[in-house]
């Protein structure tokens, strides 16, 4: 650890006997900011503390050296605290006290504690923090005496690896600091000359715990042996796995040879409590942090889990001896010579474990059991190492078997919250996962095709879509069936693959391989390749309707007809204007600029993707009423309101106005008012409607009749005055027709 620049050094004796240094930051240091780290050894810190009552023990806030994980330890591992243990800490990343946090008290015992070894909480990660407060109290009601040696004890698991050197560093000064001196004149200093400063300091670089000379995580049996056995092959691949050099495990911790299980029946799962805010940067510090708790502060021989899982689903090495071994671990009291336990980081308890750590959880269960034949999925036997209970109230009784998951919770075989309520929830899913066959599996989309009811249409060439819930790193394959037959192999992060199907109806599905081998398949969709493309039965065609008329908004109707031989999906208008219609849908009102030739282009798809386009061109036509041969009496009227400014008007009987033209759809534009009268309507000679012009309100420029020919043609519209009693007067704008 870097030296810093002090103003002040002293001494302080602590609890246990023991005396350290401490200083006060000097403001020269230039304390604050981020800094690449440098690399330091794993420490830990024992504080004792004091009795203040023969109900609790507690620890004012002190100043401490840097440490991210805790516990509370005692006297003996047999012991049990019955009451609560809570801390604060003081960050060093905000420089604020955190609230009050309980530690988990109901810690498996060992089944065979050697001397030295001490009963404690979990340990707790903090993140890095300077500063601790504590305080511990036996359980309401009782007389149970608190356990003798009490201690808070504080793990800094240092900077050690090359990756994590690299990492920025909070560095800012908390108030004061324990610091390790050389010299033997420091450690018999006198009292500290600033006497503001009562901090209690840690004791130096390591525990006082006395380290087992044995195997402290269980005894030996029949079924545990030292002798290193042959790691059988797994029916599923390995998961990648950080290796115990990998997160920087100090090998000279471990005094003895890992101790062997002669298989694994089955999985343990556990969460490691503390923050779940913690960056994966750090999980290999957390993991560091817990050894050195388990055999610093604890006196076991090495960590006690086989495997730790961090949030983002990283694997770690745990206990020493191989991971592809049946290693005896130190995690589920009575069950440890039949299993292998995860751990997750992180507290579970109203969290869920994110899916990543699901992922990891069930590829590792999957493989270890998969070495020894365990459906993970399935129950097995286990037979009890020790009579107790667990969480949900069931006994066992030490040398009979009891029924297990293959994959079960801490809290299964002892009495702890552990793994937490959230995460033991979502066991059920980390078995479904590792056991398979792939879940949820089912086709989202089809590229390339257009379903129409249950069938869909292609060209040839499509594209399937999926989606499962089991994750793709548990995954082997996807196959793509056309007609049963594998036609496309993906790997199984895949979520699409692509196909050309030959002309005709056919099945397509998705086959998914887990790593175990068992396979699901989605329900077959219907496929129907063909190229044929749709029919305009009608052409498009424009025909004059009723409304109001301008010279650049003529009230038209389009007209078509289409079909398909398969599936008609849809008939867009392409111009003038855009627009997209329903395979039924045959009109649509619309307007058209008179005077202009306009190409009316419609396309007509199929569900395939077929289409064809039908392009007529047409012009609406206005004939003003100049133009009409004039019969009788009419006067000429000037307005902006009439059609070109003019309009002709008459209420005498028999006056006539004739227009000939040369079109497929006609309409006669008129004024009207509540004075207006009636005209009689003849088409090429022959009378075919009487118009009554009457309005309650007044209009300009309305196409009040219209009449449509099946094709283009000369004909001759003529309007007549009836010459209505009381109102005979009619105005007429002029006539529209289509060429």
């Amino acid at each position: 650890m870097k030296r810093r620049a002090w103003i002040t050094l002293g001494a302080v004796v602590l609890g246990g006997g023991g005396v350290a240094a401490y200083a006060v930051a000097s403001p020269s240091d230039g304390g604050g900011g981020v800094a690449l780290r440098d690399k330091r050894p794993v420490k830990v810190y024992d504080l004792a503390l004091p009795a203040t009552a023969t109900s609790r023990r507690e620890l004012p806030r002190k100043d401490t050296e840097q440490f991210s994980l805790l516990g509370v330890s005692w006297t003996g591992a047999t012991k049990r605290l019955h009451g609560t243990a809570q801390v604060r800490t003081h960050s060093i990343a905000t420089g604020e006290w955190s609230g009050w946090r309980d530690l988990e008290l109901d810690v498996d015992p060992l089944e065979k504690p050697e001397a030295g070894t001490r009963g404690a909480s979990e340990p707790l990660w903090v993140g890095a923090s300077d500063g601790v407060q504590v305080q511990v109290a036996r359980k309401n009601g009782t007389t149970t005496a608190l356990p003798k040696g009490l201690q808070v004890n504080l793990v800094d698991p240092g900077v050690v690896t090359d990756a994590e050197a690299k990492q920025p560093e909070v560095t800012a000064e908390p108030a004061g600091f324990a610091v390790e001196s050389d010299s033997p004149a420091a450690s018999t200093s006198a009292a500290p000359t600033d006497t503001t400063s009562t901090s209690a300091a840690p004791t130096d670089t390591t525990s006082t715990s006395a380290a087992p000379t044995a195997s402290a995580s269980a005894s030996t049996s029949p079924s545990a042996s030292a002798t290193v056995p042959t790691a059988p092959p797994s029916t599923v691949p390995k998961p990648p796995i950080t290796s115990r050099a990998g997160w920087g495990a100090d090998e000279s911790k471990v005094d003895d040879p890992p101790t062997y299980n002669t298989d694994v029946k089955g999985v343990f799962v556990h969460h490691t409590d503390g923050a779940n805010d913690y960056s994966c940067a750090d999980s290999a510090s957390i993991v560091r942090g817990i050894y050195a708790y388990h055999v610093d502060v604890e006196g076991w021989n090495d960590i006690g889990y086989n495997f730790l899982v961090d949030k983002c689903g990283t694997v770690f090495e745990g206990r020493a001896g191989g991971t592809d071994l049946p290693v005896l671990g130190a995690h589920t009291y009575g069950w440890n010579r039949e299993s292998t336990g995860i751990a997750v980081l992180g507290n579970y308890v109203s969290t869920t474990a994110s899916n990543a750590a699901l992922t990891s959880i069930a590829r590792i269960a999957a493989w270890k059991l998969g070495q020894y034949g365990g459906d993970p999925a399935g129950t097995v036997q286990l037979t009890a190492g020790a009579t107790q209970t667990n969480y949900f109230a069931k006994s066992f009784t030490a040398g009979t078997q009891y029924t297990f998951n293959r994959i079960s919770g801490h809290r299964d075989g002892f009495n702890t919250q552990c793994p937490g309520g959230s995460l033991y929830g979502q066991l059920q899913t980390i078995r479904d996962w590792a056991a398979g066959p792939v879940q949820g599996l089912k086709t989202t989309t089809v590229d390339g095709a257009g379903l129409s009811g249950t069938t869909y249409y292609a060209k040839g060439a499509i594209t399937l879509h999926w989606s499962a819930t089991t994750p793709a790193a548990l995954i082997s394959k996807y196959e793509l069936l056309v007609d049963g037959k594998a036609v496309t192999t993906t790997g199984g992060s895949a979520t699409s693959a692509a196909a050309t199907l030959a002309l005709g109806s056919h099945t397509v599905a998705v086959r998914a391989t887990h790593q175990s081998g068992k396979t699901t398949t989605t329900p077959a969709l219907k496929v129907v390749a063909e190229t044929t493309a749709p029919t305009f039965s009608t052409t498009p065609k424009i025909s004059l309707r009723t409304g109001t008329v301008n010279t650049t908004a003529v009230p038209i109707a389009l007209g078509w007809k289409a079909a398909d031989d398969k599936a008609l999906r849809e008939v867009k208008l392409l111009s003038p204007a855009t627009a997209t219609f329903g395979p039924t849908t045959t009109t649509s009102n619309r307007t058209a600029a008179s005077g202009t030739a306009s190409t009316w282009s419609m396309r007509a798809y199929d569900f395939a993707g077929n289409y064809r386009t039908s392009s007529p061109s047409y012009t609406p036509v206005i004939l003003q009423e100049t133009s009409a041969v004039k019969s009788g009496s009419w006067t000429s009227r000037s307005s902006t309101s009439y059609l070109g400014g003019k309009s002709y008007s008459s209420g005498s009987k028999g006056a006539s106005l004739t227009w000939t033209f040369t079109g497929s759809s006609a309409s006669w534009v008129v004024s009207r008012a509540a004075s207006s009268g009636q005209a009689y309507v003849y088409v090429d000679g022959v009378k075919v409607s009487t118009v009554d012009l009457k309005s309650s309100t007044t209009q300009y420029r309305q196409a009040i009749w219209t009449k449509t020919w099946s094709s283009s043609a000369t004909h001759k519209v003529k309007i007549v005055v009836v010459g209505t009693s009381g109102r005979p007067t009619i105005t007429t704008d002029g006539l529209v027709y289509v060429k």
